[in-house]
Parts: C-alpha cells; structure tokens; sequence
C-alpha cells in the first residue's frame, strides 16, 4: 500500500490496519501518525523480507555452485581413472599389463588392463602434482645397439583418458622397433610409470597390410599379428601377449601338434604310432535382446540377428574362463551386464597298449 494510498484512508480504518498489524500505541494516534507508523512498518517488513529472500538466493547459488563443482570433480576423477572398470581373473585380482600389437607398417594397437591398486599406487607417489597429473601413454623407439643390447628414447607422449582400455598409434619410417610405457605425466614433468610394454617392430612397408579393427580380424591372421608382435621371441616379456592373445581368441597358441595333441603328443607321433585320439571342447553362448540394442561380449561387439538373437561360439581351453557380456539400449540410457564364469579340466589318462601276438 502506498503512502497516498493510506492518507486517502479514513482514521476508523487505519486504525483497523494498525490494529491488525500490531502497531505499538495505535489507539492513541492521530491520522497523519498512524499513516507514518504503517509506512515504518511496511518499510521495515518489506527489508526482513529482502534479507531472507536474500539469504535463500545466494543458499541455493551456493547449492547449484556446489553440485557443479562435485560433478566437474566427478568428471576429472573418471578421466583419470585408468582401471576401465576391468573385471578380475577367478581370485577376482586383474593383473597389470600392457600389450602392444603391429596392426601394420604404420599402426600399433596398445591394450592394457591396470588394477585400482596400481593407480592408487601412482596418486600416493604423485602426492601433491596429482592434482594437475594427466594419463599418458609414452612411446619410446626402442634403438639395437649390438645382438643383446638396446636402448630406449622417448619420442612422443600420447594424452588418453579413463573409459577405454585401448588406443590406436599412428608411426612412421619403418621398420621399427617400440616399446611403450602407461602412466600419469605431472605438469612439471615428472612421469610416473604404471605398466609396461613388450618390444614390437613393424614391417616394411611393402609388407605391411591394413587390418580392421574387429578381433573376428585380428583371428583370422592371428599367427601374422603374434610373430610381428614379437610373440615368438624369448623374452619373458611376451608372455603378457601370449596370455591376451589366448584369452581374447579363445584358443591355446603354440607348436601346432601341441596344440592340437597335448604336450605328449610330439613325443609320441615321433615314435611313429598313427593312432589318434583326440578330444576338444567348444563353448556356445546365445541369447536375445532388442533388435537394436549394442551387445559386447568382455568388450567386443556381438553381431544381432533381425529378431535380436545372438549367438557366439569358440574353443573352450582348459583353464577358468571369465566372460562378460553388457547389453545397452539405442539410447544408453539401460544397461544389463551379465556373467559367465566357466570351468574347464580335462585330464588325460595314461595309455593302454596291447600286443596283438600274445
């Protein structure tokens, strides 16, 4: 109510108002007194109401400030986070690796799997550059220096992020030899190394053919991509590359007839028997979803039928086998992930020879 308001009021009713509002000795006020006391009170009503409208305004500011700065932490804390939410062996602990594989003359495929420790390991190490540290992925050029000699120089560092567990490196000038190291790179320089790679060399361009980028590929000329990855060499680093490789492919890899036989058979075809008895084993997983939702099987794409079935099938090897499978819809907005842990233990019982004479 304005001031020309109340003046234009009669004195029975401002004092009605000021009855109502309270006013300290309306009874015993003359009209031009009661309109300056209401005109007190509505100013002074008028600034405790400013002062909490106030006070909640800059509460919820400081709310919505507040939400913001924890979701921008969220966010640097994932894309440092190089564990890649990596799903343990059968004692549930992930072994720390770097793989690196030749694609061609002029690509490598890194792939690692890091444990929580590890990166908790790097943070505690770290200390106070944590903060500004960065996931790097550190290519040296690995330089023969005689038969059983080498040395490594740096040549480039690579920035990645948590949320894969893969990346892709572009060389050049082959042939080459490389090794790669992944860790955390602090402003100030300081590189922390949380894993490192076995030595590759790439072919020469004349024999270097363009892969894709599909493990279904990478199967089909398995033995190529092995050798040139140096899986075939005797250094004990390239075990880590054996294992993956068995893993991902599903399938045991060494000396053909050991492969195919068991360890006892290269001795015991060498001794000329040409009786064979051989026995494998082949893991089917299928299943159905929605025709258009994205299926990964430990992280490779499944291929859908038109009706959203699904069917994978490979080599089941002796050993426990962990295999993950996340269905997403369209949207990404639902995700199921469902397990298969799988057990295999086959035993080989001692021959029995019979002399047909006696």
């Amino acid at each position: 109510m304005t001031a020309a308001e109340l003046k234009n009021r009669t004195v029975r009713d401002l004092a009605s108002i000021a009855k109502k509002k309270k006013v300290p000795g309306w009874h015993s006020m003359r009209k031009d007194e009661l309109v300056k006391a209401l005109l007190r009170q509505a100013r002074a009503e008028r600034r405790r109401f400013e002062k909490t409208n106030g006070r909640d305004k800059r509460s919820a500011s400081h709310s919505r400030k507040s939400r913001r700065l924890a979701q921008v932490q969220t966010r640097l804390a994932e894309a440092k986070d190089l564990t890649f939410r990596s799903i343990g062996e059968g004692n549930g602990q992930v072994k720390d690796r770097l793989i690196v594989m030749v694609r061609d003359s002029y690509w490598l495929h890194a792939y690692w799997e890091l444990s929580r420790k590890s990166i908790e390991r790097a943070k505690v190490a770290l200390g106070q550059y944590w903060h500004g540290a960065r996931p790097m992925l550190r290519v040296y050029e690995v330089l023969r220096e005689g038969v059983t000699t080498s040395t490594r120089q740096p040549i480039r560092d690579i920035e990645i992020h948590g949320g894969v567990n893969n990346w892709y490196i572009d060389v050049g000038n082959p042939p080459k030899s490389y090794q790669l190291d992944i860790g955390y790179l602090t402003s100030e320089g300081k590189f922390f190394c949380v894993a490192r790679s076995n030595v590759v060399t790439t072919p020469s361009a004349a024999a270097g053919d363009a892969f894709d980028q599909n493990w279904a590929d990478v199967a089909k000329d398995f033995d190529r991509i092995f050798a040139l990855s140096g899986g075939y060499s005797q250094s004990e680093s390239n075990g880590d590359l054996k294992e993956l490789f068995e893993e991902r492919l599903q399938r045991p890899i060494g000396d053909p007839v050991t492969v195919q036989f068991g360890p006892g058979a290269s001795a015991h075809l060498a001794n000329g028997s040409d009786f064979e008895f051989q026995v494998d084993a082949e893991l089917i997983v299928h299943g159905v979803t929605r025709p258009d939702a994205h299926v990964t099987l430990r992280g490779e794409p499944v291929q859908l039928r038109s009706d959203g079935s699904f069917a994978v099938r490979f080599n089941l090897p002796n050993r426990r086998h962990v295999l993950p499978m996340v269905a997403s819809s369209r949207d990404g907005a639902e995700q199921r992930t469902i397990v298969l842990a799988i057990d295999r233990n086959t035993k080989v019982m001692e021959p029995i020879s019979h002399d047909p004479t006696t």
